[in-house]
């Protein structure tokens, strides 16, 4: 997986969110048009804007107006990851013959340029690969009578940050929150989920804050007891 498409990956809750500027949106309307993976990481995250918006207690999710991606966008590439798959269904045999045949000349063609590799002149140096988002990663610390264990990676980007949760040993009501926070107290709700059988879970979020401004991230249950705490400065 290219560092490319993991950076785009990442953003996917901010497009849902309708947080993302209009440069990073292009480039995921793009890119969304050719992934399967991509098109089937947002039909799971789908559901979050409006299970967000059903919570009482919930913080608010600040949207502005006229934001994008649009709803209509969002569902039109939605059915079109789900004709593709019903599409690949019906192939069947052929596709796996296909595919077959196409992996034959695959090795074909390497072994090829392996012999021709052979007879070129030393190559010069190897480009220097476009560096990646800063990525800062803090472990939590679980509150007295919690067993929350795990941590959380922050990337910041030109919107913000995204915030991508590993944490295990989730014990309370659902559903549960990641909040981000700054030293002077203001609190966004970067992501929310419900729980799971095994009591971990893997989470991506976003704020708005920047990530150099981010002081600490907090993983709370669906009473809004705090159940572990990362801190960042």
């Amino acid at each position: 997986m290219s560092v490319d498409h993991e950076e785009l990956r990442r953003l996917l809750g901010g497009y849902l969110l309708g947080g993302l500027d209009d440069a990073d949106t292009d480039r995921l309307d793009a890119h969304l048009l050719d992934c399967d993976g991509c098109r089937a990481e947002l039909d799971r995250l789908a559901p979050v804007p409006e299970l967000l918006r059903s919570l009482e207690n919930a913080l608010p999710v600040a949207v502005a107006a006229g934001s994008r991606p649009s709803p209509a966008r969002i569902e039109s590439l939605l059915a079109r990851m789900r004709a593709e798959r019903s599409r690949e269904r019906r192939r069947g045999t052929g596709r796996r013959l296909a595919v077959a045949a196409a992996a034959v000349l695959v090795v074909a063609a390497g072994i090829g340029v392996i012999a021709t590799r052979e007879q070129d002149p030393p190559a010069g140096p190897p480009p220097v690969a476009a560096s990646s988002p800063a990525a800062v990663t803090a472990v939590f610390e679980a509150e007295d009578g919690s067993g929350l264990a795990g941590q959380a990676v922050l990337t910041g980007r030109t919107w913000g940050v995204s915030v991508d949760l590993t944490v295990s040993k989730l014990a309370g009501r659902g559903p549960f929150t990641c909040r981000v926070s700054k030293a002077d107290g203001t609190v966004e709700q970067a992501a929310i989920w419900g729980p799971t059988p095994s009591g971990n879970a893997k989470v991506t979020g976003a704020s708005s804050i920047q990530l150099g401004n981010v002081s600490a991230v907090a993983v709370a249950d669906g009473d809004g007891h705090v159940l572990g705490t990362a801190h960042l400065n």
